[in-house]
């Protein structure tokens, strides 16, 4: 038997295809901003991780441009060699400094950052304990590692604490959380996690992914809105939302860092963070600090949808950020929500098995400061329609 074999058997997405009701690998042919354009059609873009809207920012654009003027397209080898370039050292300075720690790394992926940072600090005889709801590259990094993967369930901090006591029991451990979970739009109970591991003597680290640019004023993540940025050990963060740009980071301290640099396999394997990218994180850095209103307006957003979605009777779980899920039930719900949103020009992005379970299926929506008024509520609007047609809404 071929290894090829299990390919022919694959027919579900051809099936979804067929019937029409295929969601992902969408053609988007503009810009990412608050609405795109697919097929030649305006949608309304109602799930973008783009949070601040800097994709498009004048400044972002010109800050690409010269970096790709001096520097060209890419560095041709890994950070470990011949990749690593001055605005790497700046922008690595100036992320320590964003969210509060002595030094930082960048990678070329958000997914290779928390490869690289579980990979090289948990050997196979040490523990990785990770909330039920954390995001899959954590859950790779702890494959990667070899350590021992505990799980608990999702922000329960009995839960936690038992595993420690009782499965630990003294051995090294790393906790890791994401800061906003990225499905359930929740926030990580950050400061008792810390409390708890530092009880047990284990070390933390929080995936800012979703919660930078987001959470606290500063747009510094749930670590520093938790005021927990001493007790966190390890943050990480991506470039691909708030942003604008693509890649990651890790930020701990110098010696955590320097360790990592000779460890992380992912890092050391992999090409450098190409120039522009580097140079559209710092201006969007300059960006959220000299704009902060962005936050504000963004927060603003987020409240205005969630209080109109819950009062048309939406179940939109424990979400408290930019993160809205919809809860609709069974699977086919979310597929005929989501191809009569998009027949009616609203993107987002439905959420089905094996990600939740097969009766509790969500559409994804995610919103972002430079939504205006106008935008929601025509989205609100087809959302209440449609909802009622498919039969989630009474």
């Amino acid at each position: 038997m071929s290894i090829f074999d299990k390919l022919a058997g694959f027919t579900q997405a051809r099936e979804l295809m067929a019937l029409g009701h295929y969601p992902y690998f969408r053609t988007i042919e503009s810009e990412q901003d608050t609405e795109v354009i697919c097929d030649g059609k305006r949608m309304l873009m109602m799930g973008s991780n783009s949070y601040l809207g800097l994709t498009n920012h004048p400044r972002i654009l010109e800050a690409a441009k010269k970096a790709i003027d001096k520097y060209g397209s890419g560095c041709a080898g890994s950070r470990f060699l011949n990749g690593t370039l001055d605005i790497h050292i700046e922008l690595e300075a100036r992320l320590a400094e964003f969210v509060g720690k002595e030094a930082a790394l960048s990678f070329a992926a958000g997914y290779m950052a928390n490869l690289g940072a579980i990979q090289a600090m948990v050997d196979k005889d040490e523990f990785i304990v990770t909330d039920k709801f954390d995001h899959a590259s954590i859950i790779d990094g702890c494959t990667l590692s070899g350590g021992k993967m505990l799980r608990f369930n999702h922000n329960n901090m009995n839960h936690l604490e038992t595993v420690l006591q009782k499965r630990v029991a003294g051995g090294n451990a790393l906790v890791v959380v994401d800061g906003i979970f990225s499905m359930d739009g929740d926030i990580a109970d950050v400061a008792n996690i810390c409390k708890i591991s530092k009880k047990y003597d284990a070390k933390v680290m929080v995936d800012e992914a979703h919660s930078i640019g987001v959470l606290h004023h500063t747009g510094a993540g749930a670590s520093m809105a938790a005021g927990c940025t001493d007790e966190v050990d390890i943050i990480m963060g991506t470039f691909s939302k708030s942003l604008a740009s693509v890649g990651g980071f890790i930020a701990a301290s110098n010696d955590v860092i320097h360790y990592m640099k000779h460890h992380s396999r992912p890092l050391i394997f992999s090409a450098s963070l190409p120039p522009a990218s580097a140079a559209v994180v710092l201006e969007a850095l300059k960006i959220i600090k000299e704009e902060p209103e962005r936050i504000d307006r963004l927060w603003e957003n987020t409240h205005y949808m969630m209080k109109n979605f819950k009062a048309m009777g939406f179940n939109t779980g424990s979400s408290c950020t930019p993160v809205i899920p919809l809860h609709v039930g069974h699977l086919m719900n979310a597929f005929k929500m989501w191809k009569q949103l998009d027949d009616e020009g609203v993107f987002i992005n439905p959420v089905v098995p094996p990600a939740v379970p097969p009766n509790d299926t969500i559409i994804r929506t995610s919103f972002m400061a430079t939504h205006t008024r106008a935008q929601l509520d025509e989205a609100l609007e087809k959302f209440e329609k449609i909802g009622k047609r498919v039969g989630v809404l009474k």
